[in-house]
């Protein structure tokens, strides 16, 4: 009993029924000018859910009213970017109409006709209420006369039920914003793998070699090699902050919230970035980059961030060559530079395998290693089609 009774102290049952009374204010005005015809707003409507910016509205109506206290991402408040999305905004709008109407008739008619059988109860005629009107006074009516309350409660419930249910289904995300968010999420948790392993690497080394110097330093109870220990333990911390620093010199792009979607149009701020970070980068651009399909810019300029990256963390400030085109059927990427001694195991490192497995997913082919001629070569050739 307790449960059935919930919805009455639950503020989302009447933010609801506001939501559903909203369109019964066009056909009230309506019925001011001519209630014999009061299809005509159901009429007027249904072209503009055409409007883009309809669905903006009614998304923002639906998180606040329907879902309160919360923005649901079963609603979309991103404007129709298609024909499909104002289809189904006209859709909705047509079923909020049919909706509002349920509520209003229910809203007005049931009290009354629980005042009728109340009236009917205590003696007097229910003129001029349906079903009723014919009926005789008796003090058995009053007994029926909570039914039409009960039944009003139960209407109300279940129709603001019925809207979020349907707006969920016609003002949810389209396909194309699904995939949006996903790749939202997937870079989001891509960008928090690579930095901890980027961290890990240089900073874990690091504090590794100071525990292991000060503890040998605390056995030997020698003072030079307490000195040697102390020099060894300076000098790789400076090193591990030069190499921090490069690092978040190149992925402070990464700062900006997840939802801007750096592209390859972006790869100039990426670029100087780098050189900001001590690498002498030239970089030649051919192609639209503007016109490339937005997985393709948008996974092409994390590739470019992590060669980059990679460079600079690896080899340091050394001259690097960028080379970015893009034609008609495919993306190239390409970052050299040369290749230091202590670069032998770089290619097994966690970065070199997210560049190749960004490029899988596009179907693409990447290529990371020397090149033959004392230079480290990344190369990736994403396809467009």
């Amino acid at each position: 009993m307790v449960r059935l009774l919930r919805p009455l102290v639950r503020g989302t049952t009447y933010t609801r029924l506001v939501h559903l009374w909203v369109p019964m204010l066009v056909s009230s005005l309506w019925a001011l000018i001519d209630d014999t015809r009061m299809w005509v707003p159901a009429v007027v409507l249904a072209p503009v859910g055409l409007i883009p910016a309809v669905r903006t509205g009614e998304g923002v109506q639906a998180r606040l009213l329907l879902t309160p206290g919360h923005e649901d991402p079963a609603f979309s408040v991103a404007p129709s970017a298609n024909l499909r999305d104002r289809l189904r905004t006209v859709v909705w709008l047509e079923l909020r109409i049919l909706l509002g109407g349920a509520t209003a008739y229910a809203c007005v008619w049931l009290p009354i006709l629980s005042f009728g059988l109340f009236r009917l109860g205590l003696g007097h005629r229910a003129d001029g209420i349906p079903l009723l009107q014919d009926a005789a006074p008796h003090w058995a009516w009053s007994l029926l006369a909570p039914l039409p309350v009960l039944a009003l409660y139960g209407a109300v419930v279940a129709l603001g039920l019925l809207a979020t249910s349907w707006a969920r289904s016609f003002l949810g995300p389209s396909a194309a914003e699904r995939l949006d968010a996903l790749e939202e999420r997937t870079e989001q948790l891509l960008e928090r793998t690579r930095i901890a392993s980027e961290l890990h690497d240089s900073i874990g080394h690091a504090l590794t070699v100071a525990v292991l110097q000060a503890g040998a330093a605390r056995t030997a109870n020698s003072p030079e090699f307490t000195d040697r220990a102390l020099t060894a333990i300076e000098e790789t911390g400076r090193a591990a902050l030069a190499d921090l620093e490069r690092v978040l010199g190149v992925l402070r792009e990464s700062e900006r919230p997840v939802s801007s979607r750096p592209a390859l149009t972006d790869a100039d701020r990426l670029l100087e970035s780098a050189r900001a970070s001590g690498a002498k980068v030239d970089a030649e651009v051919t192609g639209p980059l503007e016109g490339l399909p937005g997985p393709v810019s948008r996974e092409g300029y994390r590739i470019l961030q992590e060669a980059l990256t990679n460079v600079l963390r690896h080899a340091g400030a050394v001259p690097v060559r960028v080379r970015v085109e893009a034609s008609e059927g495919a993306l190239v990427l390409e970052v050299r530079n040369p290749l230091p001694a202590a670069a032998a195991d770089a290619g097994r490192g966690s970065g070199l395998r997210g560049i190749r497995e960004r490029a899988a997913l596009l179907h693409g082919r990447a290529h990371t290693g020397p090149d033959g001629t004392g230079e480290w070569q990344v190369r990736v050739e994403l396809p467009l089609g």
